[in-house]
């Protein structure tokens, strides 16, 4: 049985989120590291690399994050190779949050591991609990797109603008709305280069 705030975090129990001194000591130091981030040059792309391997728990060789970047702990972030998320990207990652390879994220987007009671009494003690989220490896994600707890995009699919992503989606579909559903099955077809 987990016994701080923390383990209960990491073994998917319900914590405290808003009160421990421990979680809001790693979330103190993450809210400096994305500071840093979002206030370098972006000219500077390798300061820019070097800061983000700093701050995200794994990541392969090729990595760009357009600032403004937000995330809640960093550690749980893990990243494959060749990945792009354009400005505005926000990680909660209460739980881990991991991207496959070959992954390209629109602007505006939310990765959202953490959830909160239905009870009033129990959100208003700070309390909350995390499921992880898992991208495949060549996914596309439109901008505007939330991802909530537990959810995993299977390789290949591509997830339209604006959608709101409540369940699992399969590997090589097309998937767009709130909430976001399958709409057709993408074929292997090299001359095929857009979806809309």
């Amino acid at each position: 049985m987990a016994t701080t705030e923390f383990d209960k975090m990491r073994a998917g129990e319900v914590y405290d989120a808003n009160n421990d001194p421990q979680l809001l000591d790693m979330i103190h130091q993450c809210e400096a590291l994305c500071f840093n981030y979002n206030h370098t040059h972006p000219s500077k792309i390798d300061e820019l690399t070097s800061q983000l391997r700093q701050l995200l728990g794994s990541t392969g060789e090729r990595l760009r994050i357009i600032q403004p970047f937000k995330c809640d702990y960093g550690f749980n972030i893990h990243v494959g190779e060749d990945f792009f998320a354009n400005s505005n990207t926000v990680i909660l990652d209460a739980a881990p949050v991991t991207f496959g390879d070959h992954v390209f994220v629109g602007p505006h987007c939310g990765f959202y591991t953490a959830g909160h009671p239905l009870d009033a009494q129990q959100r208003r003690q700070g309390l909350e609990y995390a499921r992880p989220i898992t991208i495949g490896n060549d996914v596309w994600i439109g901008g505007h797109v939330a991802v909530l707890p537990g959810v995993t995009i299977g390789d290949g699919a591509v997830i339209g603008a604006g959608s709101v992503v409540v369940h699992d989606i399969p590997p090589h579909v097309v998937a767009v709305g709130n909430p976001c559903r399958v709409v057709r099955n993408l074929t292997q077809t090299p001359d095929e280069t857009t979806c809309n």
